[in-house]
């Protein structure tokens, strides 16, 4: 039976705090889920099982961690302000969450320019002693990318909706992506930190032909050999001027908290399973 996740849940939960962040928890055995909408131009509402659970989401948001029981889920997304599910310009994609894991729904064009959604599993396995983890997706419409770090390219040919991840020793990086075969910049160079036990997801979005390329960036902590560590995330949001780009700025800003979604999604799953 599938499980749903109540506009109210969303209601009570979900606060917009700039430059604010609470690491998401969640009982044993429930999944993270973190939402991207990389359409630029376009505000959304985001349904899930049918009920609307992100309202007005805006191009550049990541939000989430949002701690939910496993089992399989309905997204679907609409034009803001819709009144149910049924006119989806995205979706409805059918997703199944499994036990402690974490994974990122994305809504984002597709290479040729079209709107899609793409569900990516974030991996949460713990990180050696030393070192942090660097994933980079491509969801944006754009042939082929190079991803550089000072001139020279650490991850080469990435296609849309593609990702390369990287074990690297913590420290600051300059990055920039760039055109597959060049050293071109098409996003940044900006300034990248990779934290010990932190794995960090960059996501590129947006349109190469119409200029709308921006970067958003998702942290995920508490990945070191520490057995008392619960996997969850920080979620960033890109801004839609040229400080996007600025990478270690993204990650602690436009931070999106669902602290007592888990709370009541849990009252009324109950509640549900017991009529």
């Amino acid at each position: 039976m599938r499980k749903s996740i109540f506009a109210a849940a969303g209601a009570a939960g979900l606060v917009a705090a700039a430059g604010f962040a609470a690491p998401a928890s969640a009982a044993e055995g429930e999944a993270h889920l973190s939402v991207l909408h990389g359409v630029p131009g376009l505000t959304v509402d985001v349904w899930v099982d049918g009920a609307l659970t992100l309202d007005d989401f805006a191009p550049g948001t990541l939000a989430g961690p949002l701690p939910l029981p496993a089992g399989g889920y309905s997204l679907a997304i609409t034009a803001a302000d819709a009144t149910s599910a049924d006119d989806a310009v995205i979706g409805p994609v059918d997703v199944e969450l499994e036990a402690n894991g974490n994974y990122t729904a994305v809504a984002n064009l597709d290479v040729e320019g079209n709107p899609t959604a793409n569900f990516y599993t974030n991996d949460v396995s713990t990180i050696e002693a030393g070192k942090g983890r660097l994933t980079v997706r491509h969801a944006a419409a754009a042939p082929e990318v190079d991803v550089l770090a000072g001139d020279a390219p650490v991850i080469e040919g990435l296609a849309n909706p593609d990702e390369q991840t990287l074990t690297l020793d913590p420290g600051t990086i300059s990055a920039a992506v760039a055109a597959a075969g060049t050293t071109d910049p098409v996003i940044g160079p900006a300034d990248l930190t990779v934290a010990e036990g932190t794995h960090t997801v960059v996501y590129a979005w947006g349109s190469l032909d119409d200029g709308t390329l921006q970067l958003a960036v998702q942290n995920i902590e508490g990945l070191h050999s520490n057995p008392g560590s619960v996997p969850g995330g920080r979620s960033g949001a890109a801004d839609n001027d040229s400080s996007a780009i600025a990478l270690g700025g993204m990650a602690a800003a436009g931070f999106l908290v669902l602290g007592a979604t888990a709370m009541t999604l849990r009252q009324r799953t109950a509640a549900t399973r017991n009529k």
